[in-house]
């Protein structure tokens, strides 16, 4: 386990699918939300990110994928500074990454077939019906949910929406997933079936994952690591195994945990 003071930014023996050196982002002058973060993940990795409400965890992975620009810092995704990257650039490194959303962001008057072709034909024009039809099947398939291809979002319970959502990021075959709030509104099973989920696609698709949660749960399944923002850094990092027995009194009054 590393305290902020710790943290360090040593290049390990692992190659590292995203790095980043000082990252730094504010709102306005007198809204300072990242103030220096840096972290790796490494391939193949689950990297779970905690902290408290407002303490940047969703608007750093939005700076991972350009959705917010950061001010200052190197951000090294797959190899690439996402920061130096110009809207052509940036396009392509997207197609290599998946962004499962809090709310799933499925669109209400396409049909579960449709919500996943969408993205399909948007960006592989040449492919073929029977090309597509087998992506579906596979990528439904694989978050158990093959009855429901001619469903509408509304017929489906949360978490029947959050797999859908899900299966549609899975259909381009990303490298990297970054899971917001991926358990959240659902009741603890559903909450379970997630998590299970994310574990059973990063074994099976070999995929690396940055998952921004509250749920303690879902850390302790699915985190290789965790890393913990406070005030705009790192304060600490570690497994969880690791966490769990900290004798540091912010971090026990966050978890609330209570320690004889």
């Amino acid at each position: 386990m590393k305290t902020k003071e710790e943290n360090t930014n040593n290049v390990t023996s692992i190659q590292n699918i995203i790095n980043v050196k000082g990252l730094h982002l504010s709102f306005g002058k007198n809204n300072e939300v990242l103030k220096g973060i840096n972290f790796q993940v490494n391939k193949g990795e689950n990297l779970v990110v905690l902290g408290k409400s407002g303490s940047g965890k969703s608007v750093m992975i939005k700076c991972l994928v350009g959705l917010d620009k950061a001010d200052k810092g190197e951000l090294f995704v797959l190899g690439k500074d996402i920061t130096k990257l110009n809207y052509e650039q940036l396009n392509i490194i997207r197609l290599r990454i998946g962004f499962l959303f809090q709310n799933a962001a499925l669109y209400d008057s396409m049909s579960v077939k449709e919500n996943l072709m969408f993205p399909l034909k948007r960006h592989s024009k040449s492919i073929t019906t029977n090309e597509i039809d087998k992506y579906l099947i596979q990528t439904l398939k694989d978050v158990g949910l093959e009855e429901s291809i001619d469903k509408m979002p509304s017929e489906l319970s949360g978490g029947m929406r959050k797999r859908i959502g899900l299966a549609r990021t899975l259909i381009l075959k990303p490298e990297i997933i970054l899971y917001d709030e991926p358990t959240t509104g659902l009741d603890p099973i559903s909450s379970r079936e997630i998590s299970q989920l994310i574990l059973s696609i990063q074994k099976k698709n070999k995929t690396t994952s940055v998952i921004i949660t509250h749920d303690l749960a879902c850390a302790k399944l699915t985190a290789d690591r965790i890393i913990i923002l406070r005030d705009g850094v790192v304060f600490m990092e570690g497994r969880y195994d690791e966490l769990e027995k900290s004798n540091d009194e912010w971090f026990n009054s966050f978890f609330g945990i209570i320690k004889e």
